[in-house]
């Protein structure tokens, strides 16, 4: 019986890695690193503090160099972009795919990009102006001009002994062979299940799909990850506003989308941006992080400014002081889980005219019912621990005043913020914020003025 060898999975294979670094032992650490997958490679470097990154990349071999750039965040490419020269962008950037190239070059100083651009034939130049010419966030902007096509009237025959012919240019993804005729014009998919076990001599016409839509290159990168998710596509055509087929986009790519835009979710709560780089210069860091501080100073002035108005309400009556962080406290939380909600439909697509109207009545049945079960709960508890059923009835009605305008704030805000061109996602919790305190202070103070002085 043979000795079976343990497999060496990715996290063993980096932890050996910074072993190896920490030891000095560079030649051994290039060997190790190189032998990594690029996408291992950027996910080390983006873990690296900048005295380490800068010194594990220079380690990294020049065929490699361009794949790691690509797949690194916005940021740390900004970063090792600047402390390289000429003839190591150059490098960098021979033997990428066309729409991998178009990501780069967008960040690359303009001589650079000219020379590349000078570099490359008629072809491929066309290739890479034509994805230049989207914004990045578009289908257009994600394509790979690199796809192949077929006519409909050939016969499957001639399709195999064609990609037989061109077996090592295969691009990468390929599940589908796009059907265009002689003007380009897309017409279906022929999948390669099909193509292989359908009689050779039957034409594409005959076996080709028809259920795979071409996405217009205008279609903006969310809306492209809804039909890859909805359709379970691996690939797709892109086509122009004349039906022209331009390129194809693949799951890689999405799968780049969907993640940006998690990130950009999660990291938009505080304030900050998906791509910020997490060893990035203390000064920088500072500068980003003290705007939202600053904005979020604003907003608790205001608040402390409605409790300043009701100094007098709280000297006579303390239970007041002692309650009041409920009262906002709920109502931040229930217009978070709606701000949540909404902002999610919203970057799904899922939110329209037609159903607006809608999610805001759920939402406010929903916030009537919440405020009515924990108002009545706080009211028990407030009047048993200050023995004044006052209170507690005063804290309930300012509790239901809370979440339910807290349910429409959350609803109706990042719709707003979206309409105006402003990203919910980092504004959203802000201004919530804002309007939850006040509104709570407001009410429950307001409400002990008016009935227990």
């Amino acid at each position: 019986m043979s000795d079976q060898v343990p497999v060496q999975t990715g996290s063993t294979r980096l932890e050996r890695l910074h072993a190896a670094l920490e030891s000095g032992t560079l030649q051994q650490a290039r060997r190790m690193l190189n032998a990594l997958h690029p996408g291992e490679i950027a996910h080390l470097l983006e873990s690296l503090p900048l005295t380490q990154r800068d010194i594990v990349w220079g380690l990294v071999n020049e065929e490699n160099g361009g794949e790691v750039l690509i797949l690194v965040a916005d940021e740390v490419r900004a970063d090792l972009i600047s402390k390289m020269d000429t003839e190591e962008l150059l490098a960098a950037t021979e033997g990428l795919d066309t729409d991998d190239l178009a990501d780069l070059v967008q960040e690359l100083p303009l001589a650079i990009t000219r020379e590349i651009l000078d570099s490359l034939d008629h072809q491929r130049r066309e290739q890479l102006e034509a994805i230049l010419s989207y914004p990045e966030d578009t289908a257009g902007g994600l394509m790979n001009p690199d796809t192949i096509t077929v006519r409909p009237e050939v016969t499957l025959d001639v399709v195999m002994r064609y990609l037989r012919h061109f077996r090592d240019k295969m691009p990468p993804q390929t599940d589908i062979l796009m059907v265009a005729n002689r003007d380009g014009k897309y017409l279906g998919v022929l999948p390669l299940t099909v193509l292989v076990t359908h009689d050779p001599d039957e034409t594409v016409a005959e076996v080709m799909s028809l259920d795979v839509r071409g996405i217009p290159a205008s279609w903006d990168d969310g809306k492209v990850a809804n039909r890859f998710e909805q359709h379970d596509l691996i690939s797709a055509p892109v086509v122009d506003d004349n039906g022209k087929l331009i390129g194809r986009i693949t799951i890689d790519d999405v799968v780049d989308v969907i993640r940006e835009e998690g990130e950009h979710q999660f990291m938009g709560q505080a304030g900050l941006s998906e791509d910020e780089d997490m060893f990035a210069p203390v000064w920088i860091s500072t500068r980003r992080r003290a705007l939202w501080l600053g904005i979020n100073l604003i907003t608790a002035l205001l608040a402390s400014w409605v409790i300043g108005l009701f100094e007098a309400t709280i000297e006579k009556v303390v239970a007041l002081a002692v309650l009041m962080p409920i009262v906002a406290s709920m109502g931040g939380i229930a217009g978070s889980q709606t701000l949540t909600l909404t902002i999610r439909g919203i970057a799904l697509g899922q939110l329209s005219s037609k159903n607006t109207r809608w999610l805001i009545l759920k939402e406010l049945a929903v916030g009537t019912l919440n405020s009515l079960i924990w108002a009545g709960v706080v009211a028990v508890i407030a009047g048993f621990w200050f023995h004044d059923a006052n209170i507690g009835l005063l804290i309930a009605t300012a509790m239901c005043i809370n979440l339910i305008l807290a349910a429409l704030t959350g609803t109706v805000l990042p719709m707003a913020l979206a309409r105006l061109g402003i990203d919910p996602a980092l504004a959203g919790s802000v201004l919530l914020t804002t309007v939850t305190d006040i509104v709570g202070f407001l009410s429950f103070l307001g409400l002990a003025t008016l009935f227990l002085i």
